[in-house]
């Protein structure tokens, strides 16, 4: 091809131009290329859980809609930490995203420094979810409804043991955080893991437990165990017979989980745009819709500029509780 055929195929194609040469590797370029691979979600959890399957069924949909694969890669331990910086230095091109959670915003402030920067080397693309949390007892405690936990909680300060997964952890977070609303003196237990709060919780070494929803309704519907509040907003479409905190007489008492997909920051906002554009065409996806909500999980996208805000004020809201509880810093 001669060097003006070479141009005027270049320029049909948008490339631009520079010094009679196309930038190949410009943001448009790559935008107007996007995507030309496949894409990774790197998800900062093991296979099987709650965030893991969210993540899952979107990249279905998306790889529909994007025409490449979209394979999920699991990259669990370090609150995250690992997961982040794999995808902060990643190419900046959208074929490498990172499934944000509470976890991020926790990571921000617990730990005493970071190889990346949880705000600036992120452009947030748009929330996926948000899933409930609860305030459970075993089917066969003296608790009846959250009321009578509450009470007996002020009424014998320091007698009573709540149970929650790891250290710092959404769960331990959020049971410091009804510690704290509350006013109450009570023991924060932590356990590894889920099955092992369960096992507390038959076992009678903890009085109640705060955990996400999704990975215990078995055993709440199975009669194991029973929700005596969820401590969000509104009430679980799961469990719509369980009250809310609020509704319960703890209105300052708030928290959910949620999930994120985010981008690194130097990303073009053409590639962040078309990304968004797909991800909210796959969680208004019927089917999508309807298997995000058999695992408890609300789909709910926000625009990038919605879920950066979110993502900021979730790190200054666990970081409070972080101080407040006093958690030591990792």
């Amino acid at each position: 091809m001669n060097r003006l055929n070479r141009r005027s195929a270049l320029a049909l194609l948008g490339t631009p131009l520079v010094g009679g040469l196309a930038t190949l590797s410009s943001p448009l370029a790559l935008a107007q290329s996007f995507p030309s691979k496949p894409l990774r979600i790197v998800v900062p959890f093991g296979a099987g859980g709650v965030a893991d399957l969210t993540a899952r069924i979107v990249a279905q949909k998306l790889n529909e809609l994007l025409g490449q694969p979209v394979v999920i890669e699991n990259k669990p331990g370090a609150g995250g930490v690992g997961a982040s910086d794999q995808v902060a230095k990643s190419a900046p091109d959208g074929h490498t995203l990172l499934l944000m959670s509470n976890a991020t915003a926790v990571s921000a402030t617990l730990f005493k420094s970071l190889p990346y920067d949880s705000v600036k080397d992120f452009t947030p693309v748009s929330t996926l979810g948000l899933f409930d949390i609860g305030v459970v007892v075993a089917s066969d405690s003296k608790y009846k409804n959250f009321g009578e936990l509450l009470a007996d909680a002020k009424a014998n300060p320091g007698k009573l043991n709540i149970g929650s997964i790891n250290i710092g952890s959404t769960q331990n977070l959020s049971a410091e955080l009804f510690k704290s609303v509350a006013g109450i003196d009570v023991q924060i237990v932590p356990f590894n893991g889920t099955p092992a709060v369960v096992n507390a919780l038959r076992g009678k070494q903890v009085d109640a437990a705060v955990e996400i929803l999704a990975p215990v309704m078995g055993q709440i519907k199975g009669g194991a165990l029973r929700a005596l509040a969820v401590t969000s907003e509104k009430r679980s479409a799961a469990l719509p017979d369980v009250q809310t905190t609020k509704e319960a007489g703890l209105p300052a008492y708030l928290s959910s989980s949620w999930n994120a997909l985010a981008v690194p920051s130097a990303t073009p906002k053409a590639v962040v745009t078309r990304l968004h554009k797909e991800i909210q065409t796959a969680l208004a996806d019927p089917e999508v819709s309807k298997k995000l909500r058999e695992l408890n999980i609300e789909p709910r996208g926000q625009t990038p500029e919605q879920t950066a805000a979110f993502l900021q004020s979730e790190i200054k809201r666990w970081g409070d509780v972080i101080v407040k509880a006093k958690i030591p810093l990792q």
